[in-house]
C-alpha cells in the first residue's frame, strides 16, 4: 500500500475482521502487540482472541500486521510517487480467521439444552437454526 494510507488500511482490515467476530456475536477482543510479541519485520499487529469456555482461556483467531517498507524493500517493491521518484511500498498482512477456533467458539458459546444455536449470522448459508 501506498505509504501515506497504510495505517488507514490496516485500520480498515482491523474494522472488517471486528465486524465479522460481531456477527457471529462471538466473545473477543484486541490486542495491539508490544513490539516485544511482534515479529522483526512488523511495525505494528493487532491479534484477534476469542475466548474458550472449554480451555478458560482466550485463543488466537486472526492477526493482522502493517510491516511498513521491511518486506518490499526486500521484495524491492517500488512505486513512482507525484514526483516521479521510486518509493518503497507499505505492505500489509491479514490472516483472515482460523476457522478451527472460529468453530470451536461457536460451538462452545451457542450450546444450549436442545444442541447447538447455529449463529444468527450463519443461518441463510446454512439453512437451519439448530444442530442437535
Amino acid at each position: 500500500g501506498h505509504p501515506d494510507n497504510s495505517y488507514t488500511a490496516l485500520n480498515g482490515m482491523v474494522e472488517h475482521v471486528k465486524g465479522i467476530l460481531e456477527e457471529l456475536k462471538l466473545p473477543y477482543r484486541i490486542l495491539r502487540l508490544c513490539s516485544g510479541d511482534t515479529s522483526f519485520a512488523s511495525a505494528l499487529t493487532f491479534d484477534f482472541e476469542v475466548f474458550s469456555t472449554a480451555q478458560d482461556r482466550w485463543l488466537e483467531v486472526s492477526s493482522v500486521s502493517n510491516f511498513e517498507t521491511f518486506q518490499a524493500n526486500r521484495l524491492k517493491l517500488r512505486f513512482k510517487n507525484k514526483d516521479g521518484k521510486s518509493q518503497l511500498a507499505h505492505t500489509l498482512n491479514g490472516s483472515a480467521l482460523a476457522l478451527p477456533r472460529i468453530l470451536a467458539g461457536i460451538l462452545e458459546n451457542y450450546q444450549t439444552d436442545e444442541g447447538i444455536q447455529v449463529p444468527e449470522a450463519l443461518i441463510p448459508y446454512t439453512g437451519f437454526d439448530m444442530i442437535s
